[in-house]
């Protein structure tokens, strides 16, 4: 036996492409490992497009790329199922939220008045007497946590009529491809790697298996064609990985699933935590409403929350006096603005904001982690699916080049 294994030996020493031969496997190994790593980047990077003649000549990420079309995937897919606006909001706790937007106009409602009745006439409202002006801002500071209660009570009521979702997540997401990115990336990050390290062996093994091939049919372009096949399988073994197989199956002593399907429960997390701090914060929910595509229906609700606060005797005196009768109309639609871009403000407090969030991704988390296999793949895979072809193409592509190359450097012969 071991003399035939050195008879063996002695004849692939003898043959003319002997390094060639044994480093078939080698080489395998590493093309495969370096085109699975560009296929992965090349899934996220650039985040803008690079070359000329965009977008026929040069590249841009699948991810950043298809970053509005994901976008309302992630919502018809994802959030659309996760919870309705309104349910959202409700969860948020709009009580604590008037109290929140109260708190923070109460800290300014000198400085708010003085700035609406400034804008209008500066010289007769600095000239009133400070008596009326304290009646003023003493009624102002009485009937705004009333008012403040039944606005975010009636927005929330209101809101599905107030916010389309997808647009508002598709703006966000086309208006910050890398945001894109970086969701896709901390969701998926450690599926990525695993698939990036283990294709180095997948490539060695299947190099075996050309080593072995190629010795009993030493067909010189084999490798290069081979090399594709390779680069071709590894590429696309790589990517169904991930979501295959869908159910948990048992082969032997191991549990066999996608690696995105395995980790269910820590994806759900991580999904629900980007979700509700980068897509639908009450910050980004609040700013729809006031710059979206209905915001001329929640200003009318604001002037109809507004409206009573306006029309109070010492109010409407200082107004009238301040600007006329016939300013008054003019002047309500200005404070309607103003009061819509200060009762953004305290929205912006990135510690409230936070607050809030934790309760919507707990909601999200929740759901995520009690779906089936199969709802749970529908979540991120149609967004991949549509041009997983480009990548496992490139795979075909570089595997028979660097097949070639082997060829010409190592069986030249």
């Amino acid at each position: 036996m071991i003399d035939s294994l050195f008879e063996f030996w002695a004849h692939l020493r003898a043959l003319p492409n002997f390094w060639g031969f044994v480093t078939i496997p080698i080489v395998a190994a590493v093309v495969t490992w370096a085109h699975v790593w560009l296929a992965m980047k090349m899934v996220f990077y650039p985040i803008e497009f690079v070359g000329v003649m965009k977008p026929w000549i040069g590249w841009q990420g699948i991810v950043p790329r298809k970053a509005g079309k994901m976008a309302g995937i992630v919502v018809d897919n994802t959030l659309a199922k996760l919870g309705s606006l309104s349910e959202i909001f409700r969860e948020m706790d709009p009580e604590k939220i008037a109290r929140h937007v109260t708190d923070g106009l109460m800290e300014r409602i000198e400085d708010m008045v003085d700035e609406i009745m400034n804008d209008k006439n500066r010289v007769f409202w600095e000239n009133l007497p400070v008596s009326f002006k304290k009646r003023v801002y003493a009624r102002v500071r009485r009937q705004t946590p009333e008012i403040m209660e039944g606005l975010v009570r009636d927005l929330g009521e209101n809101i599905e009529d107030l916010i389309d979702l997808k647009a508002m997540v598709v703006r966000q997401m086309e208006g910050d491809r890398a945001l894109v990115v970086r969701v896709f990336q901390e969701v998926g990050s450690p599926e990525v790697n695993f698939i990036v390290t283990s294709s180095f062996w997948i490539g060695f093994a299947l190099g075996l298996v050309q080593m072995v091939v190629w010795y009993f049919f030493p067909w010189h372009w084999g490798l290069p064609l081979y090399g594709a096949v390779l680069g071709y399988a590894t590429n696309w073994l790589a990517l169904a990985m991930v979501f295959r197989p869908l159910n948990p199956i048992k082969v032997g002593p191991w549990r066999m699933q996608g690696l995105f399907l395995k980790r269910q429960p820590e994806i759900s997390d991580k999904f629900a935590e980007l979700s509700a701090q980068e897509m639908v914060s009450l910050k980004h929910l609040v700013n729809e409403m006031l710059t979206g595509t209905y915001s001329e229906r929640t200003r009318a609700l604001i002037r109809r929350h507004i409206g009573p606060l306006l029309e109070g005797g010492v109010i409407r005196t200082a107004i009238q006096l301040t600007v006329g009768p016939t300013g008054y109309a003019s002047l309500k639609r200005t404070i309607v603005e103003k009061a819509a871009a200060l009762s953004l403000l305290p929205l912006a407090n990135p510690q409230f904001n936070k607050d809030r969030a934790k309760v919507i991704a707990s909601i999200f988390a929740t759901r995520m982690k009690a779906m089936s296999s199969k709802e749970f793949q529908d979540l991120l895979r149609p967004a991949f699916q549509e041009d997983e072809w480009i990548v496992i193409a490139m795979g075909a592509v570089l595997g028979f080049v660097c097949g070639w190359i082997q060829l010409v450097s190592g069986f030249s012969h």
